[in-house]
Parts: structure tokens; sequence; C-alpha cells
């Protein structure tokens, strides 16, 4: 039997704890080409909205923004709960309404993951192993390299990937190797990983198997590995790190929030050379998003997909909206949207 799109089992648990945060979660699946919110509803289901971007990646929020690096491009999108309440197609019923605002035209360059400082919007370039910031003069920005990159260059050197801001400031970064020709870090993957401090570009430890996702919470440092398939906490002062709990699967994508962080899980690819160096025993080879309760150590609540998403790469929460809705730059609804800095009107089409 067919399983329909998106199709997906998950524990009680998981809507009750996103209708307990006021939350909803957001996902970026480059695999299957989607942006997905997950909300709870009154009766403790979950309801989906798959929106297509391509392939996105890194998902930014600030305030009322959220942005998402793409393949060739960098979205920025507004929240304007004004529209959501005027909605042509259902009025009254969603809390917050994201609609592009700004694209920027970046080129090939993977985009890994994206954020919000005091000095714009920064993006891991992990073809040209370099932070950036992205703006509308130029394709990106260069800022920052690690100390064993000699020059810029299309080569994904080290294979950067994730970013941890602290004061506005990227502060800790992510790499699965330190090497400085073309894809040097597909040699022993599973070995070699690194997390380093963006303000001394020093490397603070090193051995790691595939991180992603660093974040900071309550200062405590957060990072998933991904081939062990492992949360740990890392120690900034003395670059000691700690098993925070074993979660048995390809782990890549984390949000923090109250306590909670929601991870993602994904699908080993069959045909990569670089996931077959994975050691697959004892792990779930299923995709979908583990919420876990950080101060007991445990798992309280999880979300398997069936079908259509076998990858994830963000995840991230949108507080304080249980039901919002969003547009790319594919719908004719996004050209109707119309905001100003007191109204907002859905324009009437002329086709």
């Amino acid at each position: 039997m067919k399983k329909t799109p998106f199709s997906c089992g998950y524990t009680p648990s998981f809507p009750t704890l996103l209708a307990q945060l006021k939350a909803t979660l957001l996902i970026s699946t480059y695999q299957a080409g989607k942006v997905v919110l997950l909300s709870a509803t009154e009766d403790n289901r979950l309801i989906q909205l798959p929106r297509t971007f391509e392939k996105p990646m890194g998902i930014a929020l600030h305030k009322n923004k959220m942005g998402i690096a793409t393949k060739n491009e960098v979205i920025v999108l507004g929240n304007v709960p004004s529209l959501a309440t005027t909605y042509p197609k259902k009025p009254n019923t969603y809390d917050g309404f994201f609609v592009p605002r700004a694209t920027y035209y970046t080129g090939q360059v993977d985009i890994h993951d994206l954020d919000w400082g005091t000095d714009g919007l920064w993006a891991v370039n992990t073809s040209f192993s370099c932070l950036v910031l992205i703006d509308d003069n130029y394709s990106f920005v260069p800022k920052w390299k690690p100390h064993f990159i000699t020059k810029l260059a299309s080569e994904d050197r080290c294979h950067l990937n994730g970013m941890a801001m602290e004061a506005g400031k990227p502060t800790y970064v992510t790499a699965l190797g330190k090497g400085d020709t073309p894809k040097s870090w597909r040699t022993d993957i599973t070995k070699n990983g690194i997390l380093m401090h963006v303000p001394s570009n020093e490397i603070m430890v090193e051995s790691l198997a595939m991180p992603h996702s660093p974040r900071l919470y309550k200062d405590k440092l957060y990072i998933l590995l991904s081939a062990s398939g492992e949360l740990i906490y890392v120690d900034t002062k003395t670059g000691k790190y700690e098993l925070v709990l074993p979660l048995n699967a390809f782990v890549r994508g984390m949000c923090i929030h109250q306590d909670y962080a929601f991870i993602g899980t994904s699908k080993l690819r069959e045909n990569s050379q670089s996931f077959q160096q994975i050691d697959r025993t004892n792990k779930a080879n299923i995709a979908g998003i583990l919420a876990v309760h950080l101060p007991s150590a445990k798992i309280v609540g999880a979300l398997q997909y069936q079908s259509s998403v076998e990858e994830i790469y963000d995840v991230q929460l949108l507080t304080n909206l249980q039901r919002p809705n969003i547009l790319n730059t594919l719908t004719e609804d996004h050209k109707l949207s119309l905001s100003t800095p007191k109204n907002s009107f859905w324009a009437k089409s002329k086709d």
C-alpha cells in the first residue's frame, strides 16, 4: 500500500510537548526539497505544512524574520501576522504568516548553517571553507577562515558546516577535517572532525565523529556527533567533552528551548562512499525528530517519517507561534501578499 506524502508516526508526547512550549517545529530536508512546519492541534495531533525550496539547508530566525539557505540563494522571509487572519484561502486559521521579502543570489557555495548576528546575516560557506556575511553587493563577503586553509577556493577542503553564535558573533564552528586540499575530509570521515574557537582561530577539540550543529544553551556548548549518533557537551574552558546521551542514529540538526532539545535523525545513504565508513551497528536507519529533556538526559518524544523525508539538515523552533504558515517564491499567493509598515493587504489577482 502506497504511503501518503510526508506520512509519519509519533509518540503522543511529541505534540503535547509542542503545545506545552507554544511553538512550531521547523525542519529543512534538502533531499526532499522542502521546509516543513510541524504544529500541534488542540486534539493532540500533529499537522504538517511542507513548502518547496530548492535544496534547503540552514535556517536562521531573528525576531520576525526567517532566512533559508538554498542551492543558489538565501531567501529572507518576514512574519506578517495580519496577513494570516485575512488569508483568502483559510481566514482566521493561522497565527503567523511568513512571506518572502528578499532574495540574495549567492550562487552554488553550499551554505550550511545560517544565523543573524550584530554584523548581519552570517553563513557557513562550506564550498569555500569560510564564514561569510550575506549582502546585496556580492555573492558573499569572506570574514573568517580556519588557520589551516591557505586560500579561498571552491574546493570544500575541510567541510566546514556548523556555527554557534555568542553575543551576536560567530564563536564556535565544526568541520569534518582540517585538511587544505580538495575534499580531504572524506578520508577517515568518522575520526577527524574538529571544533574550533572562531575569535582565537584555534582548534579546541579533535578526533570527533562527524560533528554537526553546535548550539550554545545556558553557557553550555552542545554538539551532535553524526557518525557515532551521540549528543555531547563540550567544556569550552578545558576542551574536554562528555556524553550527554547516545541517540543511536545519524543525528544532525538541533535547536534547544526551555531545556528541551529537538534533534534531527537521517537515514544513511546507501550509495554514499562517505556514509559507508559509518558503523551502522545498533543504529536506527530512520528520518525523524527526537525530543530530549536535557536536565534528565532522556528522550521524551519522537517522530518518525514513513515517506518523503530521508535526510534532515536543520531543526529550528518558532516560539509563540502555534499554527504559522509560510509561502515560497514559487506560488502565486506570495505575489499577492502585500505589506507596509502600518498595513497589510491581499491583492486581487489580475489573471
